[in-house]
C-alpha cells in the first residue's frame, strides 16, 4: 500500500478517536448540568413565589385599610343616628350602614381568602427551600464525580492528540493539506472503505478501473462521485 495513503487512513482513525471524546464529555457534564438546571429552576420558583406573596400581602393590607375606613364610617353613622331629625335622613343613614356592613363582610372574607393563599405559598417556599438545601448538598458530590470522569477522558484525549501530532509530523504536507480540505465538509467520512464496489461515503458504485486502482492502493484514489478518499479493508482485499 502507498505509504501516504496508509498515513491518511491512520490519520482518519485518529481523528475519529478524537471526535469520539466530545459525546463522552457531554455525557459526563450532563449529570452536573441537569442538577444545576434543577437548582436554578427551584431558585426561580422561590423568587416567583416570594414576589407573589408580596403581592397578596399588599392586597391584604389594602383590604385591612379599607376595613378600618368602613369601621370608622360605621362608628360615625352611629353617632349621626342620634342627631337624625327626619325619617328620610334615617333611611339614608340605614342604607349607608347596610352598604358599609356588606363591604365589611366582603373585606373580611377577602382578607381570609388572601391569608389562605399567602399561607399556602409560604408552605411551597419552605418545601422548595428544603429541596434546594438537599440539592446543594449533593451538587458538590456530583461536581466531584463529573470532574473525576473528565480528568480520565482528558488524559485519554491528550494521549490521542500526542499520537496524532506524531503522525502528522511524519506526513507529506501536500497529502495532509488535501486530507484537511476534504475533512472540512466530510468530517469523519473523509477516508472511507469500498464495499461491494461502492463508496461507503456516498454509497455510489464506482467503475471497475477505479475499483482496481483502489485495490492496488499504489496511489491515493478518490471517489468520482463525492471526492472522498477510498481504500479497501483487509477482508475486502
Amino acid at each position: 500500500m502507498n505509504q501516504h495513503l496508509k498515513q491518511l487512513i491512520d490519520l482518519s482513525y485518529v481523528d475519529k478517536e478524537i471526535d469520539a471524546f466530545e459525546p463522552q464529555i457531554e455525557e459526563a457534564n450532563y449529570k452536573y448540568e441537569a442538577a444545576l438546571a434543577k437548582k436554578q429552576s427551584i431558585d426561580s420558583d422561590i423568587e416567583n413565589l416570594t414576589n407573589e406573596i408580596k403581592e397578596e400581602e399588599l392586597k391584604k393590607h389594602k383590604n385591612e385599610l379599607h376595613l378600618q375606613e368602613l369601621s370608622a364610617k360605621l362608628e360615625e353613622n352611629s353617632k349621626k343616628s342620634a342627631e337624625v331629625k327626619t325619617e328620610r335622613e334615617m333611611k339614608s343613614l340605614q342604607l349607608e350602614e347596610e352598604i358599609a356592613k356588606e363591604q365589611v363582610t366582603f373585606a373580611n372574607e377577602e382578607i381570609e381568602r388572601l391569608e389562605k393563599i399567602i399561607e399556602a405559598k409560604k408552605e411551597q417556599v419552605e418545601a422548595s427551600q428544603a429541596s434546594l438545601v438537599e440539592l446543594e448538598a449533593n451538587l458538590e458530590a456530583v461536581k466531584a464525580e463529573v470532574d473525576e470522569k473528565l480528568a480520565v477522558i482528558n488524559k485519554a484525549r491528550q494521549e490521542v492528540f500526542a499520537k496524532k501530532e506524531k503522525l502528522v509530523g511524519t506526513m507529506n504536507q501536500k497529502g495532509l493539506s488535501f486530507y484537511q480540505k476534504i475533512r472540512r465538509w466530510a468530517k469523519n467520512s473523509t477516508v472511507v472503505p469500498v464495499e461491494d464496489q461502492a463508496c461507503m461515503g456516498c454509497h455510489m458504485v464506482i467503475s471497475d478501473k477505479i475499483y482496481a486502482d483502489v485495490i492496488k492502493a499504489e496511489e491515493i484514489t478518490t471517489c468520482p462521485h463525492c471526492g472522498r478518499i477510498l481504500h479497501v479493508e483487509a477482508t475486502e482485499e
